[in-house]
């Protein structure tokens, strides 16, 4: 053979190399559906070099009235054909799970300071996992419906059940995953949506042909029970120093959290009041870390406010994560044209609005359960692995409710309070319940892993693995 050929040849099979490898590396026994083609993510504007592929885009939930959910999925760094399938939720409710979990928090790919490009994630949970998040309900971050009406009736329920029909929709595009284990993990409001979607799980499993393999739910900082939340947040103020004796004392008195009118009280409701102005100084999330300031003036900037309405018993919802400054970088980066069409969201000519937080939705949320502890104590039944984590710094959904909330459930202590470790550091507390293993992130905020992102992904190792992290060092 001509020498000169031989030279080409070796050039073409390293440039067939290198455009594999900018396609996420497709391998050669695993040949993709028409589906992920269309929604293989090929040029994301600022991504760094990976070894992985990931796709993003739409699952109509509803065709009638054309209600479409927005997900954003990344294969496992390695042996991703060995590994689990992991749905991550934020709550809000009405936060988005890109802008929060995929790019702040737990994902491969974090907005960097800017808004312009994206930094690697060396702690990403995509190392043990492949990792499925999705902007939940319509009206969340990408997510849409064409039908107004859809947004009237926006709740638990309707969130749950389209989450639902989305995961079944989502393996017809997926198929590989169809018999995967499956986890749910989430943070904040998502401690009512992972147990509600778990339980409609369970119980539409009894059909064998819609059978979903769950293995279990992981929970961060979550609201469980309305009214263990609510005594947690306030002693956990009083607690830290942020009220007064004076304060706590009254509301110890005056409210009766478990109460349907619990705000006619005038004495407990003013008592309240100044709980939420106390946090208005500071970050709620993270009671030990500066506020951004940079941007305190902007309207747009909604991270910090603490919502409540005295004709309602629910917790105060205050919109955001752990840095509104974080939250203006990714507002920038996700309305960018060319980043929704590598999205798979936009043409990059008719842009689609995008925001962190939907406001209209959290301020028009109607169909919220007080409680989740009698779904808890159904999935503890079922055999389901639940493990709970708390940060110790967040005032929001302090360490203080999740304690309250698991102790009023009644559950036999298997193993007694102890510290975990990691790197020979003491990472914070575990204890295990019969059915529920909790455990503290020690000087973590609400968002724990934007704090403790080496810590978080070992304990998540070890909460698909179902062993503890280390007790001892």
């Amino acid at each position: 053979m001509d020498p000169m050929f031989k030279i080409m040849g070796f050039f073409y099979l390293i440039l067939v190399n290198l455009l594999v490898l900018n396609a996420r590396h497709w391998s050669i026994d695993k040949k993709p559906n028409l589906w992920e083609t269309e929604d293989l993510v090929a040029n994301l504007p600022g991504q760094p070099m990976v070894n992985f592929r990931h796709y993003a885009g739409y699952v109509t939930v509803n065709e009638q009235n054309g209600r479409a959910l927005f997900y954003w999925f990344y294969e496992a760094s390695a042996l991703p054909d060995e590994k689990p399938l992991v749905l991550w939720l934020n709550g809000g409710p009405g936060c988005s799970s890109v802008g929060y979990g995929a790019t702040q928090e737990i994902g491969p790919f974090l907005v960097d300071t800017d808004g312009h490009a994206l930094k690697f994630n060396p702690y990403s949970w995509n190392t043990e996992a492949n990792l499925l998040f999705l902007e939940s309900p319509v009206g969340v971050g990408f997510s849409y419906s064409n039908t107004s009406t859809d947004y009237d009736n926006i709740g638990d329920d309707f969130t749950a059940q389209d989450a639902y029909i989305f995961l079944h929709k989502w393996f017809l595009k997926f198929p590989s995953y169809r018999k995967r284990t499956f986890y749910i993990a989430g943070e904040s409001y998502a401690g009512k949506y992972v147990p509600e979607l778990a339980e409609l799980i369970h119980d539409e499993n009894k059909n064998s042909s819609l059978f979903i393999d769950l293995g279990g739910i992981l929970l961060g900082n979550p609201e469980t029970c309305d009214a263990e939340d609510w005594k947690g947040l306030v002693d956990y103020a009083w607690s830290h120093a942020v009220i007064s004796d004076e304060t706590h004392k009254i509301i110890k008195e005056s409210c009766d959290f478990y109460s349907n009118d619990t705000w006619s009280n005038e004495a407990c409701s003013q008592a309240v009041d100044e709980v939420l102005k106390q946090y208005k100084e500071i970050d709620i999330y993270s009671l030990y870390t500066s506020i951004c300031i940079g941007n305190s003036t902007n309207s747009e900037d909604i991270s910090m406010q603490v919502m409540f309405r005295s004709t309602s018993k629910l917790m105060p919802r205050i919109i955001g994560g752990y840095d509104p400054c974080l939250d203006d970088y990714a507002r920038y980066y996700y309305n960018r044209a060319d980043v929704q069409k590598a999205l798979h969201v936009s043409d990059g000519q008719r842009l689609r609005g995008w925001s962190i937080c939907n406001m209209t939705i959290f301020n028009g949320w109607s169909d919220s359960k007080e409680s989740m502890l009698p779904i808890y104590k159904k999935l503890i039944a079922s055999g389901l692995r639940i493990w709970v984590y708390s940060g110790d710094t967040d005032g929001r959904v302090p360490v203080l409710s999740t304690r309250y909330s698991l102790s009023s459930i009644g559950l036999r202590i298997t193993r007694a309070w102890r510290p975990w470790y990691h790197q020979k550091q003491v990472g914070g507390w575990l204890q295990e319940y019969e059915g529920v293993t909790f455990a503290t992130f020690r000087g973590a905020g609400h968002a724990v892993p934007i704090f403790k992102p080496s810590e978080s992904l070992a304990f998540f190792s070890a909460f698909l693995s179902g062993e503890y992290p280390p007790l001892q060092r």
